[in-house]
């Protein structure tokens, strides 16, 4: 069906209706940028009395220098996702390029979408923050409800801080990709002006005491579990705390090894014989040296399984039984309430061997981290790394000179 169409204005407005609506549209091009209204009438005589009063009011704003012309915010935000999507492939996980979607669909581009580029402004991004904190984020959808964002309510609960620290990030790297294709000359300012210094907190650990009452308490079940048939089960999650704290991996580095990324090697300055790991992870593939703790836990799951060189060394994380042991044993979180995970047992490689005494920068090669991380997530609450010597230092003080009196007294006393 083709689309009908008038002119007003000699030809500088023309109005139109869409296919299957009875509404006239119109539109015009004013600044060099084309604009377009809905009349919302479907008459054609009242359609053109909206149409001139709106391209007027239109033109006077543009004569005021109160139309701002360019490249809106949604033409970056669509444009800057083509180009991320294509850019980071293998570097990012498919569930972040969705999160990254989702970011702009559900709030970025329904609050700054219309809005050209040179228009968003540090107030307006705080204005974003207000609406987001008040208004919370958009509630599930139900079965047989509308995925339209517009027509789903909010709960009305503000989001927790990274998840609107996440968002203002993808709204920066939509506005430094406006600016690289010289869209925007400058970068508006997205700090959040009353943000206090947050709290550095440490990371989940077991303390050397608390570790052994695990290591305890996991084989004291492999040894007797509650049935037989969760033997297996036991054994393995024995095996796996065993492995995790002697090597300092991650769950998702340890739950990707195959047999054939370790070898059992003498190394160290004794020659003990401990674990070469080929790790692939987050960071690519790198490779660990682990503790001569962690040879025997793999040793048992390569017998017990019977692995081959393609098989996974743990195909599967218990996590329901190790949850179940630190509810017996009230170890869920830590005295700040931070929740206890199979992560934990990482942490407590790293924090272990700093209280042995090891390189900080070695650790950090090890386990594929950042000295920066190392240092404000691990060594900042461990004791043993603040030196006593080097604090309780007490200046000597300097002997006192005898003064004349003195010495006159002495001399009148030996005399």
């Amino acid at each position: 069906m083709a689309e009908a169409t008038h002119e007003i204005l000699g030809g500088k407005v023309q109005l139109f209706q869409r296919p299957n609506s009875k509404r006239w549209h119109c539109r015009a091009s004013i600044g060099g940028a084309q604009h377009r209204h809905s009349t919302k009438q479907t008459s054609l005589a009242q359609a053109k009395d909206v149409a001139e009063d709106w391209y007027l009011t239109l033109a006077g704003k543009a004569a005021r220098g109160e139309i701002k012309t360019g490249k809106t915010f949604q033409f970056a935000a669509e444009r800057f996702f083509v180009e991320f999507k294509i850019l980071t492939e293998g570097q990012r996980s498919p569930i972040y390029l969705q999160r990254h979607r989702e970011r702009l669909d559900l709030y970025l581009i329904p609050f700054f979408g219309s809005k050209v580029l040179t228009e968003i402004t540090s107030g307006m991004i705080q204005d974003y923050r207000i609406d987001r904190m008040s208004k919370g984020s958009f509630t599930k959808p139900k079965i047989g409800e509308s995925t339209d964002p517009a027509k789903r309510p909010r709960n009305g609960k503000p989001p927790s801080r990274s998840t609107l620290h996440q968002e203002i990030v993808c709204l920066r790297q939509v506005l430094k990709y406006a600016r690289r294709h010289g869209w925007l000359e400058l970068m508006p300012d997205l700090s959040d002006p009353y943000r206090a210094p947050s709290k550095i907190s440490h990371r989940a650990w077991f303390s050397p005491t608390e570790y052994q009452e695990l290591y305890e308490k996991a084989r004291e079940r492999a040894a007797e579990p509650k049935k037989e048939r969760w033997r297996g089960a036991c054994e393995d999650l024995l095996d796996y705390i065993l492995f995790m704290v002697n090597t300092g991996l991650r769950p998702d580095e340890v739950k990707r090894l195959e047999l054939r990324d370790i070898e059992i090697v003498p190394d160290g300055p004794k020659g003990q014989r401990i674990l070469h790991i080929a790790v692939r992870g987050k960071r690519g593939t790198g490779w660990a040296k682990s503790m001569p703790g962690a040879v025997y836990p793999f040793t048992r799951m390569k017998e017990r399984h019977n692995l081959q060189p393609t098989d996974l060394i743990f195909p599967k994380l218990q996590r329901d039984l190790f949850n179940i042991l630190l509810d017996e044993l009230n170890m869920k979180k830590d005295r700040e309430g931070n929740p206890r995970t199979f992560y934990s047992l990482r942490h407590t490689y790293i924090s272990m061997r700093l209280l042995e005494g090891a390189d900080i920068y070695q650790i950090a090669k090890n386990c594929r981290t950042g000295v920066e991380m190392i240092e404000k997530y691990y060594a900042s609450h461990i004791k043993d790394m603040i030196d006593a010597h080097a604090i309780n230092v007490v200046k000597r003080k300097p002997r006192q000179k005898p003064s004349a009196n003195d010495s006159q007294g002495k001399d009148a006393g030996n005399n």
